[in-house]
């Protein structure tokens, strides 16, 4: 999430101030671009490594804090959630053991943090979006204590100027309104650094944009939000939801989120993009700063240009590029943040092999790609294969439209084979990393497709939670066996399970695949979905969703008993409902509801959140929790 040094202080004056140091910074580096003072002829690699922090149960575990005190890596940092936890990798020059050496280092990192995690009862999970994440989850409790998190949400959330809302479809349909940014809790990925001599950049840059659809259609590994099946990679689309700050005005007149593709080409200078962030994107954060760009030039040193980076950080291109200095030398690099964690280290090795490679093949291949594809084929091309993954269709230099699958088999990946050759790569590492992207296409067998063949299979009758914390435990146990996901059986929800951890609060068992009736209904059509369905309650809630009474079973037999439905005239649900209702919050505890429901004699607790209704559970749920535990406990006596 960039630059954490942020200063919490911003006044018009400080927000000058620091605007006009990125000017001058953005003019540094011009003179810097014109002046040949930007490395050339030069190739090195990098990541970053995101992953999510998980207790026993495999739900989120806000203990970074913690981990990175046990830890004592400088490699490792917080990112924006207190269960989300960051590793930057050491660069490498491109050529020779490279992929091998990230590989062991990402491993290295990896176990670092497992094995600090264990010490405070956690564990890491790698994953693009984590399957057990509630909703319960995203709350400000789950911000990591940091300058640069709190204003971000602050800022964007006072940008936007009403409800945030999160709309996205696939399999399932999500749609929620919330008031802040937490959502962007549910993100972690694996992103890819590529530094280029500067004269070449624009021609690499361009090249990125190309080799993303393919690189992510056989990449996804997020297919699962808040329970809903949606994309293939549903990160693309949670992150543009999540940090959107434009008002109903700028979607109006078109402006671009902060979370782009791009507009186009680049086509003179990579200075054109960084000028266009400066004039779209409003100036979010400030920061104190130790250097005039400017001034530092002339001196003869190479300057930080430490606001201008910081404004960078807050436009998040899937392709960034970006500037720094290795060695006292300024260069530049790109960026790609469109992958997802896992599904396990040497599938995000191979990930990054495929893309490297077909970085170094098709620029020299090709030359210039501005002439050869158009930029909207470009960009329909990546979030086609967001949404689809390998049954995507890849609009390619031909013009003609092709299967990813197809593509990648018959036409990348023998490139990929030749650009990771060309620059000096070995060649056991050519084969094996290649060598596995190869066989997870061949056998169409991505970490989402892992994941959704793996739901699919399991027993329908399972409470979800129990399904996703399956899932979770089979990717966790996977991932620390080092093979690719296209080697994984099916996760299968185990025989034995400590069932205690799944039952904590309301939100983890409740129903929410609802009927429900209006006020103003037939009380016919309650009786009728009862017999129907299978149940013994149906809720009442108005337009807007909000719950505003409930029918019983009971309440249909007094009917009946009092004569109230002989047809002498038609009864409403709004003469039979009861008002007067018991409620409880997803995060209520689980001992805290059945208290309620014995207590009050009700056989039916609804779960709302501002009024509305979101969820259902009933005495029937709370004897299938016993019976688990009760079966648990004979077991643990046997």
């Amino acid at each position: 999430m960039g630059d954490k040094q942020v200063s919490m202080k911003s006044d018009d004056a400080r927000m000058r101030q620091f605007t006009k140091a990125v000017l001058n910074d953005l003019e540094a580096l011009e003179k810097m671009l014109a002046d040949g003072q930007v490395e050339e002829g030069v190739l090195r690699i990098g990541a970053e490594q995101e992953m999510f922090l998980v207790d026993s149960a495999m739900r989120p575990s806000p203990v970074v804090t913690e981990v990175l005190e046990k830890a004592g890596d400088e490699r490792l940092t917080t990112e924006i959630g207190r269960f989300n936890i960051e590793a930057n990798l050491t660069p490498l020059e491109f050529s020779g053991a490279c992929l091998s050496k990230l590989e062991q280092e990402l491993n290295e990192v990896v176990y670092t943090v497992r094995h600090s995690a264990r010490e405070v009862g956690s564990d890491a999970v790698l994953c693009g979006i984590l399957p057990t994440i509630q909703k319960s989850d995203l709350v400000e409790s789950n911000l990591t204590p940091n300058a640069r998190y709190l204003e971000l949400n602050r800022v964007l959330t006072e940008l936007h100027g009403k409800e945030r809302l999160i709309h996205i479809k696939g399999l399932d349909e999500l749609l929620l309104h919330l008031k802040d940014t937490f959502i962007e809790f549910c993100n972690t990925s694996f992103q890819v650094h590529l530094q280029v001599g500067a004269s070449d950049f624009i021609k690499f840059y361009n090249w990125a944009q190309v080799v993303a659809a393919p690189v992510l259609s056989a990449a996804v590994n997020s297919p699962v939000l808040l329970s809903h099946r949606l994309w293939q990679e549903t990160r693309l689309a949670l992150f543009q939801h999540a940090v959107d700050e434009r008002s109903p005005t700028q979607h109006e007149r078109g402006r671009p989120a902060r979370v782009t593709f791009g507009r186009g080409w680049v086509k003179d200078s990579i200075l054109d993009v960084f000028r266009e962030d400066v004039a779209r994107f409003r100036i979010i954060f400030t920061r104190e700063l130790e250097e005039d760009s400017l001034e530092t030039l002339k001196e003869g040193r190479i300057p930080g240009l430490d606001a201008w980076r910081m404004h960078n950080g807050t436009i998040w291109r899937w392709n960034r590029a970006c500037y720094g200095v290795t060695n006292g030398v300024p260069g530049l690099r790109i960026e790609a943040r469109f992958l997802p964690a896992g599904p396990s280290v040497v599938d995000e090795v191979a990930n990054a092999a495929f893309f490297l490679g077909l970085m170094m093949a098709l620029p020299d291949e090709f030359a210039d790609v501005t002439d050869k594809m158009a930029f909207d084929d470009a960009k329909t091309n990546f979030f086609s294969a967001a949404r689809f993954g390998l049954q995507s269709q890849i609009v390619w230099l031909d013009g003609n439209t092709r299967p990813a699958k197809e593509l990648i088999l018959d036409e990348l990946l023998p490139r990929a084979r030749k650009g990771l050759a060309k620059v000096g790569v070995d060649a056991e590492s050519i084969e094996t990393y290649l060598g596995i992207l190869q066989e997870r296409v061949t056998f169409e067998r991505t970490g989402s497709k892992w994941m959704l063949e793996s739901l699919a299979g399991m027993d329908k009758a399972a409470k979800r939670n129990v399904r996703m914390r399956s899932l979770t435990a089979a990717m966790k146990i996977n991932q620390e066996a080092g093979e690719p996901v296209h080697r994984w059986p099916l996760a299968e929800i185990p025989r034995t399970s400590d069932w205690i951890d799944n039952y904590k609060t309301v939100e983890q068992f409740m129903a929410t695949d609802l009927f429900t009736v209006r006020a103003e209904d037939l009380i016919d059509l309650a009786a009728s979905l009862m017999r129907w369905r299978h149940v013994r309650h149906v809720p009442v809630e108005d337009n807007e969703g909000k719950l505003i009474g409930i029918i019983s079973h009971r309440d249909l037999l007094e009917l009946v008993a009092v004569g109230e439905s002989n047809g002498k005239r038609e009864v409403t649900v709004r003469d039979v409902m009861k008002r007067d209702l018991i409620t409880v919050r997803p995060e209520t505890p689980t001992l805290e509801a059945l208290r309620l429901m014995r207590e009050k004699n009700i056989g039916c607790l609804p779960v709302t959140e501002d009024g509305r209704l979101v969820g259902l559970i009933t005495a029937h749920d709370f004897l299938t929790v016993s019976a688990k535990l009760l079966e648990e406990r004979l077991r643990d006596l046997n």
